[in-house]
This record gives C-alpha cells, structure tokens and sequence, in this order.
C-alpha cells in the first residue's frame, strides 16, 4: 500500500502518551498514530452517517413532537410516567 506523510504540531503530553504507549505495546510511534487516526476518521464517518439517515427521517416527517416528548421526560420522575411518545 502506498503511504503519504503527514506532519502535526501535538501538545508535549499528548506526544508523552504516545511514546508511553509504543514503548508498553512494543509498537512504533506511528503505528499508534495510524490506529488512532483510522479510529477517529472511522467515528466521523459514522457521525456522519447517522447525520445523514436523520435528515432523511425529518424529511421524511418521521419526527416526534417536541411538546409530547418533553411531557413523558417531565413524566418519568412521577409515579405514572407516560408511555414512550411515537
């Protein structure tokens, strides 16, 4: 696979924590960079995702009023809270 180096400026101790963390998993200082950032791009791309199927339910009118929800979440402190509003 090709690779492409990329160069950023990190705080001391980030930089600390992961020499610390190469050292204890006898790994190299930038495969603990490579998992950390395949981690991180990984989780945008599901935020995204999961931003983009919402969008698609609010367009749709898949949406709950903010009224009935706000009234069972005020009802969950009682001792008859409301059904779950759909």
């Amino acid at each position: 696979m090709k690779t492409k180096v990329l160069t950023a400026h990190v705080p001391l101790p980030l930089a600390e924590k992961v020499d610390e963390l190469a050292a204890r998993l006898e790994r190299p200082r930038s495969w603990i960079v490579k998992q950390a950032l395949a981690a991180w791009v990984d989780q945008e791309e599901e935020r995204r995702r999961l931003t983009l199927e919402a969008l698609a339910e609010v367009d749709a009118g898949h949406v709950i009023d903010h009224r009935a929800v706000q009234a069972w979440a005020d009802s969950l402190d009682s001792d008859d809270p409301l059904p779950l509003p759909r």
